[in-house]
């Protein structure tokens, strides 16, 4: 899942790394200069989830204004259901075997709370346990291959070097004004990248957003520079499991344009601001009903 290819790698090395090391970042722009402008927050008693930040389905962000003032409660569509349920495979996949500590598949779905959900079940199941055996078959290959090749390592290094992720890592955006709980998908802590995982197959520029907050956000919490984003996209197409990467470089334009869509929707939130009806709303979107009164 989040393994970088052999293809993905050389980008890595080849283009990505030497581009950020000769173009840099703007110091005013990393996360430990959070406490000085345009880092710093301008309402220091509002805080929004990382989520009203970068999110781009509404054209006028009003599913912001929703939430954070109105306190409308979202109404869960198939394909947001879709998205839970595998975020949570691929997290409590990795956890449990970075943990070795790995539990059934049945055992694991059992436990699903299904209130405020929606979707065929058989078929989410079909594309849980789909995604669940392609993570573990992976994890269980990094590992096999390390072992080989590190003959006296101990277990806790092999898992180390072998699966080199802080999946879900808790932490605190109230320094840039987000919450206080922030929880990350996946940081690779060896090549420095942050990951950020979509259930989507239609790739949006806007998508880039959040590994890129979560860079400024670490930034901001261990002073540790973050270059290297990458939002992993999970599909199916043709009943068959389908994984692309778009691994990037989190420049300063980038970064600029997270600091503008944080500033934005504090503003919606501070000032409880309706951005107003879009002309053309989303088919999809979970706050559909309550925005338009049907």
């Amino acid at each position: 899942m989040y393994f970088l290819s052999e293809l993905e790698h050389k980008l890595l090395l080849n283009k990505i790394l030497p581009q950020a090391r000769q173009v840099g970042v703007s110091p005013e722009l990393r996360g430990w200069n959070w406490h000085q402008p345009p880092l710093k927050p301008y309402y220091d008693d509002v805080k929004v989830p990382m989520y009203a930040v970068c999110s781009k389905y509404c054209p006028t962000s009003r599913d912001v204004f929703l939430n954070q003032v109105e306190k409308a409660k979202p109404i869960l569509n198939e394909k947001v259901t879709l998205g839970k349920i595998l975020h949570g495979v691929v997290s409590d996949v990795l956890l449990g075997f970075i943990d070795r500590s790995e539990i059934d598949f049945e055992e694991w779905w059992s436990k699903i709370r299904w209130e405020g959900m929606y979707g065929d079940r058989d078929l989410l199941k079909k594309r849980a346990k789909q995604l669940w055996d392609y993570v573990l078959i992976v994890c269980k290959t990094h590992y096999i291959t390390h072992s080989a090749i590190q003959p006296y390592s101990s277990e806790r290094d092999l898992y180390a070097s072998s699966i080199p992720f802080l999946i879900e890592h808790k932490i605190s955006g109230e320094l840039l004004g987000l919450s206080g709980l922030l929880s990350i998908d996946c940081y690779d802590y060896l090549k420095c990248i942050m990951f950020d995982l979509k259930v989507d197959d239609k790739q949006e520029d806007w998508h880039r957003l959040f590994p890129v907050g979560y860079a400024i956000v670490f930034e901001s919490v261990h002073e540790v520079p973050v270059d290297v984003c990458c939002v992993i996209y999970v599909s199916f197409i043709r009943d068959k499991l389908v994984i692309k990467k778009d691994l990037f470089f989190a420049n300063n334009e980038l970064r600029s344009w997270w600091l503008e869509e944080r500033d934005k929707k504090l503003q919606i939130i501070a000032l409880r601001k309706d951005p107003g009806i879009p002309n053309q709303c989303p088919e999809d979107c979970i706050y559909y009903k309550f925005c338009r009164g049907e």
